[in-house]
């Protein structure tokens, strides 16, 4: 029996402004996490693991920063002759050409390329988000489900319901109520943006949605055509058992980190079964310099390490000097922390160069400062601040 013949559609490109500086200049799918990776290796793993072929990646915001990463696709086994890896960004010529307004409209203008690809199964993700899950077999049981979607869904805290599409589900797996982003949410399952779709009958109600809207361009997923779908009775929930962390908010990302600094990680990043692949570059080993104290921390190649490093997360390129202090914090490609400066419960973007006997953070809220900024030598930076200063 021949499989399902199944499509992907990664949607990359959302702006991230709760990312803040993070996404200033690059777009939050490339956004590193854990040194050497970036957060759209995770859908794309994902689907090589799940032996899916025909990818599709919608781009927006800083294109060329998502272009850069993912080059032919050969990391995660795209790079093919028939199907692999597609970039869809945003185009004219057509009354499906402009400006994406949310996850709805963006897989309405990419309706007719669907249809004419013709998947037996529509699998719909965003890349704003740590986990791992294999597609194949959610859109399996999708197809045996008589559903129009499949929603899988994760456990997450009370306190940080609203955030999400939170859902209501039977004993028998169907979705009986869905809400999005609600004030006040009836439970804590939310969906973790991974669809499962049948393709013909969810397009023909996405149009529907379209002429009703008129000149007003479709929202998110969740607005219109996930609630109407669950209203007919036509939603089921896949529950995830993993791990599972959204990232798109600053302390969301500062915590996910977090998560990877145990003895034993929420996911084996090196799982021979399971690797998160991503586009490597060339660096050296990590040098660790005589007097250096590195405890409970990632170290990437090409980092140097003279100075105290702990709870932290250090990317390709980073340099710590002797007598430099860095405590929980998260530094991505080429920060530098010069000697006697300490920098502690902070995200430095790239090329940061922290000044001899400057301060940065503390123990209050996470700080964030921003690509190529220079923190003068002696200066502080408070806790929570970012740094260019209103941004």
């Amino acid at each position: 029996m021949a499989l399902p013949r199944i499509l992907v559609l990664v949607l990359a490109g959302g702006a991230g402004g709760r990312l803040e500086l993070l996404t200033e200049q690059r777009a939050k799918p490339a956004v590193p996490f854990a040194g050497v990776y970036r957060l759209i290796d995770f859908p794309l793993s994902n689907c090589q693991h799940s032996q899916i072929a025909d990818v599709w990646v919608s781009v927006q915001f800083h294109p060329t920063s998502l272009a850069d990463h993912l080059a032919n696709g050969r990391p995660w086994d795209l790079d093919r002759t028939s199907g692999g890896l597609l970039t869809l960004p945003p185009f004219q010529g057509t009354d499906r050409g402009g400006w994406h307004s949310g996850t709805a409209d963006s897989l309405w203008r990419n309706a007719e390329l669907i249809r004419e690809h013709d998947p037996d199964a529509l699998v719909v993700v965003s890349s704003d988000a740590v986990y791992e899950l294999d597609y194949r077999l959610v859109a399996e049981a999708h197809l045996g489900s008589g559903a129009e979607v499949t929603m899988v869904t994760t456990e997450v805290a009370a306190d940080d319901a609203s955030r999400y599409g939170i859902v209501q589900v039977g004993d028998d797996g169907a979705v009986t109520d869905y809400a999005y982003k609600p004030d006040d949410p009836a439970t804590t399952t939310a969906t973790n943006e991974v669809f499962v779709f049948t393709p013909g009958p969810t397009l023909d109600r996405l149009e529907a949605l379209a002429a009703d809207a008129g000149e007003d361009a479709l929202d998110d997923l969740g607005s219109q055509l996930l609630p109407d779908q669950t209203r007919d009775g036509l939603a089921r929930a896949y529950p995830l058992e993993g791990y599972w962390r959204d990232v798109g908010t600053v302390p969301a990302y500062w915590e996910a980190h977090r998560d990877f600094l145990t003895a034993e990680p929420p996911i084996d990043l090196d799982d021979p079964a399971w690797p998160l692949h991503t586009r490597g570059g060339r660096h050296s080993a990590a040098r660790l310099l005589p007097g250096a104290v590195v405890d409970e921390s990632l170290v990437s190649g090409g980092t140097r390490v003279a100075g105290e490093v702990r709870g932290s997360v250090l990317s390709p390129g980073v340099v710590v000097e002797r007598g430099a202090t860095v405590v929980d914090s998260v530094l991505l490609p080429g920060v530098r922390v010069h000697s006697g400066a300490t920098v502690t419960r902070a995200v430095l973007d790239d090329r940061v160069e922290v000044g001899e006997g400057a301060s940065v953070g503390g123990d209050g809220d996470i700080t964030l400062v921003g690509r190529q900024a220079l923190v003068e030598a002696g200066s502080h930076v408070r806790s929570g601040a970012r740094l260019p200063e209103g941004k």
